[in-house]
């Protein structure tokens, strides 16, 4: 083996690989459960050849026993899930915004497949999840990423322990804020959606014999869907500025 590659340089593409494979399975877009997994193990691959030379001097010599060589590994792997599962987790501030709307405008029971997540999820829910995967793609963001990759060398170097406790802060933190946005991003139509329940309310109150229900849920969705039309511009906008912001602390 030694007439293609030295033990140092296996080891060094080794723990790249291990860190990048794992940030990829979680990436948006490339590590979606739709893509194929062979596409998924060589565009990692290719980021570890062409990551290895450039870190191959911050990484000391091959341990020289199984359990440091596990270690090593365990290590990388580690810390690409903290960064690819903090991406990933708020990726789900779309999802939220359109389970909202969803049940906002009467749509919840319109179930299909996600997929990003490959599971069941409002229609609604599922257009925002696509629109904001499309976002990423078309304004470069997914260039960000792969540089979050290799700064993660300089902010995460192979010699410092896994910040376990800053990593689970900064998850709780992704939570709350993804569930916020999304929240924030659904505003105008839970707005609509209080004024309008009120309205017809106070109709249904002055009117006992008037068949309410029939008259206003066609209503509840036109409008609500055309809301959602009109604000879908400032959804796609806050939400890129956002995932941007996010991916500037690994740049």
């Amino acid at each position: 083996m030694d007439s293609y590659a030295t033990a140092a340089q296996v080891y060094v593409a080794g723990l790249v690989f291990a860190r990048v494979g794992a940030m990829v399975m979680l990436m948006p877009g490339i590590g979606d459960p739709v893509v194929p997994p062979r596409i998924r193990l060589s565009f990692a691959l290719l980021m570890s050849l062409l990551l290895a030379p450039l870190v191959y001097r911050s990484i000391g010599p091959v341990p020289t026993s199984v359990g440091a060589l596990g270690g090593a590994v365990i290590h990388e792997v580690l810390i690409g899930l903290m960064i690819g599962g903090v991406l990933r987790i708020f990726m789900g501030a779309m999802t939220t915004a359109g389970e909202i709307i969803s049940l906002q405008t009467t749509l919840s029971f319109a179930q299909t497949t996600n997929p990003m997540g490959a599971q069941s999820s409002t229609a609604v829910a599922t257009f925002l999840s696509m629109l904001g995967l499309t976002l990423i793609m078309a304004t470069d963001l997914h260039h960000l990423f792969i540089g979050a990759i290799v700064k993660s060398y300089d902010i995460f170097p192979f010699t410092r322990a896994v910040p376990v406790n800053d990593a689970a802060a900064l998850a709780v933190r992704t939570v709350a804020d993804s569930f916020k946005l999304g929240v924030q991003l659904s505003a105008p139509v839970l707005v609509f959606s209080i004024v309008f329940n009120l309205a017809t309310g106070l109709v249904g109150r002055v009117m006992p014999s008037f068949q309410i229900f029939f008259v206003t849920s066609p209503l509840s969705v036109i409008l609500g869907l055309s809301l959602l039309g009109v604000s879908l511009g400032g959804i796609a906008m806050v939400w890129t500025d956002r995932y941007r912001d996010l991916l500037a602390i690994f740049n």
